[in-house]
């Protein structure tokens, strides 16, 4: 394993145990509100598994999980390998930026739901951000990388649409092609692809800066 990998276990436990915390914090919140509208617990579950915040912090929370593990182990070897823990950072980064620009002021959490959407989109994605600067610092990764990563939210936004579809519920305003049209939704899609490659080249600059 990557000595900066090694060091920075710790940290990595940290993460692990505050993205699992999240995530099924909110789980229980989202099921609690579906079950009170008379959805079942399927519709529930379905619903939670929309949300790409909810998706990304759960890789969050296995990569870092199985970081823990040996590094002989296939699970720990793979998340270790620099081009993984890029995406992966790149991924919850994009989160994180993305819910600041877009959607913070679009409601007002309250509670346990305010705890859960702290956690997930600034609590975590800062703390894999100062992982990666110590893991990943020194590191050159090929120019072509930010593509290979963001099939990540491309594949995304191809479910979210598909869902939409079959399910009549978007996650998100902006994606909502019943409400605004594929031509709109499409060039939203574009230009959130356009962000996720600029976001992921500014981190490999800062990675590299670092050594």
């Amino acid at each position: 394993m990557n000595p900066s990998i090694a060091r920075a276990k710790p940290l990595a436990a940290l993460i692990a145990l505050i993205g699992w915390f999240g995530v099924l914090l909110q789980l229980y919140l989202s099921l609690r509100l579906t079950g009170s509208m008379g959805m079942s617990t399927a519709q529930g579950l379905a619903i939670y598994l929309g949300y790409l915040t909810v998706l990304t912090n759960i890789l969050v929370a296995v990569a870092t999980s199985l970081l823990l593990l040996p590094p002989a182990s296939a699970g720990g070897g793979f998340f270790a390998r620099p081009t993984v823990l890029g995406w992966v950072t790149a991924s919850i980064a994009f989160v994180g930026v993305a819910y600041f620009v877009l959607l913070r002021h679009a409601w007002n959490p309250q509670g346990l739901q305010l705890l859960a959407d702290v956690l997930m989109h600034y609590v975590v994605p800062i703390l894999v951000l100062i992982y990666s600067t110590i893991a990943l610092r020194r590191t050159s990764l090929r120019w072509t990388a930010p593509f290979w990563w963001s099939l990540y939210p491309v594949g995304y936004f191809v479910y979210a649409l598909l869902r939409g579809v079959f399910m009549g519920r978007y996650p998100y305003r902006f994606i909502n092609a019943s409400e605004l049209g594929y031509p709109l939704v499409l060039r939203h899609a574009v230009v959130l692809w356009v962000a996720f490659i600029a976001l992921s080249y500014l981190l490999m600059w800062l990675w590299r800066r670092l050594g």
